[in-house]
């Protein structure tokens, strides 16, 4: 099989597809791979790495584009290059379709096999391809949210940790998940005051005696959360339903409740936001400010630290990457249930219902099509 990796091209994304030895496990299986010129230098990987691993080096998308039988990438692929995909080729990468109705609409007129990280599941019930950079983003989430904190970007003006006789930040984290996790872990190890916010009993029970030492729980409703909004200086939105539409869970009309200059940073924004004013920003101008509250919204957090990012999500990859090469798209979704949950458009079709049900479209069972 042909395997490309373009240049990503969504605004200061500086991941990129496939790492140099991802790509040699791909030749060493007997598959060409085409890597655009000057694609993971953002990620700190020059063309040489990528020659050294036995990958040809092209100079322009559009030829990744009309050589590939498969293009693996990590952003969900921007107008121009879905106007390259075509009948019968597989694009594996992040989607996020849910809140995306144009990408979805020309997705479906391309013809081609859309795999979504996102949707990629195992045999624990958990996501494989997101976790990676769920981990990094709430890694980032405090870190971030803290900046934002600052007077000088509009913020309250408030140190995470406090000093000796001043009290630390207040930090409320909705999702219990991989980024809640990840995000109240860094944030209490800011010395922040930390409570997570999850509807799962068990979830709440495994946080509390991992981290009952580091940070508060509770559980999640709307009476909770209008207790808590007040008191806080940062909210980080954590909530993940697998494909769908994030639900929106702080409103405007609560922002007068809140303190002027409290920071709400939505790692849940590529699949629409958690928040209601939330909307998506980037690395270059990555918040504003809505009746006094600063607000976080970058979509690719993780390409903010590119070479972790890429690394980590690599690893993850690559056996999918792999499987999809090995064995073509149908025989690799056939023998892997997980991989064909991450099926999301086939040859005109939408195939994942939850994208259906937000953006009113038909779907068809993915397993008919195998």
């Amino acid at each position: 099989m042909k395997i490309g990796c373009p240049t990503e091209i969504k605004p200061q994304e500086f991941r990129v597809g496939m790492t140099p030895n991802a790509a040699k496990e791909a030749v060493g299986h007997g598959h060409e791979v085409l890597i655009q010129s000057g694609a993971g230098l953002g990620a700190g990987f020059d063309d040489a790495a990528y020659e050294a691993a036995g990958t040809k080096i092209v100079g322009t998308a559009t030829e990744i584009f009309a050589q590939s039988d498969m293009v693996v990438k990590v952003k969900e692929p921007q107008a121009a290059e879905r106007k390259m995909l075509r009948e019968g080729q597989v694009l594996f990468t992040y989607l996020h379709l849910a809140p995306d109705p144009e990408q979805t609409k020309d997705l479906l007129a391309s013809g081609a096999t859309c795999i979504a990280y996102e949707t990629v599941t195992d045999r624990a019930g958990g996501l494989p391809l997101l976790a990676p950079m769920s981990e990094v983003a709430g890694r980032l989430a405090p870190q971030v949210g803290a900046w934002t904190l600052q007077k000088a970007n509009g913020g309250r003006g408030v140190l995470m940790g406090g000093v000796p006789g001043v009290g630390p930040a207040r930090v409320i984290v909705i999702g219990g998940g991989v980024v809640g996790t990840h995000a109240a872990k860094i944030a209490a190890g800011m010395g922040a005051d930390v409570t997570v916010l999850d509807r799962s009993l068990p979830r709440l029970r495994y946080l509390d005696d991992v981290f009952g030492g580091s940070f508060k729980t509770g559980y999640s409703s709307a009476g909770l959360l209008e207790e808590l909004l007040p008191q806080a200086d940062m909210v980080i939105g954590a909530v993940l339903i697998p494909g769908a539409a994030a639900p929106k869970l702080v409103r405007r009309d609560q922002f007068g409740m809140m303190k002027p200059g409290s920071v709400l940073v939505d790692v849940a924004i590529d699949q629409g936001g958690c928040f209601e004013t939330s909307r998506a920003t980037t690395h270059q101008d990555p918040i504003y400010e809505v009746d006094g509250i600063m607000h976080y919204c970058v979509a690719n957090m993780p390409g903010a630290v590119a070479r972790t990012s890429t690394l980590a999500l690599g690893n993850a990859t690559m056996p999918f990457m792999l499987a999809l090469a090995d064995k073509g798209w149908k025989r690799a979704c056939a023998e892997d249930v997980h991989l064909l949950n991450g099926l999301n458009v086939h040859a005109g079709q939408l195939t994942y219902a939850a994208v259906g049900e937000a953006l009113g479209i038909a779907t068809v069972d993915p397993k008919s099509l195998i």
